[in-house]
């Protein structure tokens, strides 16, 4: 089995705890979180900034190594809200690449990919 790259900061994690304000798949501000990786490593996920959520407790054991999304609909949880917010919060802390054709960047949460520098 290959090495599985994990480089998430301690720093990065404040960030993602500040962003997300609260457990990202249930919303619960009021409880301690853990890191949660949305694709399971057992299923090829990494433990890096864009793979990481805030998760309580509870949510982290149940969600365990499922699938995110099945997971969330068997829970009944907002889907949606939480899809949404984790490519907000992505955005916020991963700026895109360049765009390869017109060599401009995108600003993050108020950028618009593609427009003039």
């Amino acid at each position: 089995m290959a090495l599985v790259e994990h480089d998430l900061t301690p720093e990065q994690w404040g960030m993602l705890q500040h962003l997300w304000g609260g457990c990202a798949y249930c919303g619960a501000g009021d409880r301690a979180l853990q890191r949660d990786c949305v694709q399971p490593i057992s299923r090829g996920g990494r433990y890096t900034l864009d793979n990481i959520v805030p998760a309580c407790g509870a949510c982290n054991a149940s969600k365990s190594n499922d699938e995110v999304t099945s997971w969330m609909r068997r829970k009944k949880l907002d889907e949606r809200r939480f899809l949404v917010r984790f490519v907000e919060v992505r955005d916020a802390l991963m700026p895109d690449d360049t765009d390869i054709e017109t060599g401009h960047m995108n600003a993050g949460l108020g950028g618009t990919h593609g427009s003039a520098p």
